[in-house]
């Protein structure tokens, strides 16, 4: 009985789910986002207050990454830049040209962490498209471990699509804070209210296809390939004269 439990344990542990994939962007993107319009639009809470509370996970988050691991939680602290960015600019008030170029703010943060985060070397949206590549599949979770751990002969090219998915993403939000604060003061404002959120679309649209083509598509192929040499080592170790002796 008690063994049993030990060896769920332990396949839970090394079969991880997609939820638990998920979770870091459940817990560092999705509560603190999800917080802010709940307590703005559901509960009617001013914008610095709902900002100011929204905050407190990723503030929580990036302590004890600093406490424990002795490293910053990337996107828990993405999070919490983002929303003081936030608090800053909704101080601003008085011109409504200006009004609409600060929504480009939070683009410009998020796109120059996401940058900064490729040139140190951890790219930030790897964190995004692991569990939609891996699928809370153990098999795929090795095989990505050894892609990203540089053990494999594919982890070169690899790393490198890694890095080209949040490049394409970086500069993809860049260009939009760039297109807003352009369109701010060149085009009028009755027109930007709803063209801004045209070109918020517009922008998703094209990062999820460029850096689709360019780097989530041969991740996935990278990795299936990975996967498949993975299986063919187990089962050439299995079937090697050393290994049928030893099951003699």
């Amino acid at each position: 009985m008690t063994k049993n439990t030990g060896n769920h344990s332990r396949n839970t542990r090394q079969n991880p789910s997609m939820l638990d994939n998920l979770r870091p962007l459940i817990i560092d993107v999705a509560v603190p986002i999800g917080a802010y319009y709940v307590l703005k639009d559901g509960l009617g809470a001013s914008t610095v207050a709902a900002l100011a509370w929204s905050s407190v996970v990723p503030a929580v988050r990036t302590v004890w990454g600093l406490v424990r691991e002795r490293r910053a939680n990337a996107l828990a602290c993405l999070i919490l830049v983002v929303n003081l960015v936030s608090l800053l600019v909704s101080t601003l008030a008085g011109d409504p040209r200006l009004m609409l170029a600060k929504d480009g703010a939070v683009s410009s943060t998020v796109g120059i962490g996401i940058l900064v985060s490729v040139r140190l070397g951890r790219p930030m949206m790897t964190t995004a498209v692991m569990p939609f590549l891996v699928k809370g599949d153990a098999v795929k979770e090795a095989a990505w471990q050894r892609l990203t751990g540089g053990t494999s002969v594919r982890s070169a090219d690899f790393r490198r699509r890694e890095r080209l998915f949040s490049l394409v993403w970086g500069v993809a939000l860049l260009a939009e804070c760039v297109a807003r604060v352009v369109g701010a003061y060149t085009v009028p404002v009755d027109t930007m209210v709803w063209l801004g959120t045209v070109v918020l679309i517009a922008t998703m649209v094209v990062a999820f296809r460029v850096s689709g083509v360019l780097a989530a598509g041969p991740m996935e192929r990278l990795l299936e390939a990975e996967v498949a040499a993975g299986t063919a080592t187990v089962e050439a170790e299995g079937n090697s004269p050393l290994a049928m002796s030893t099951h003699k």
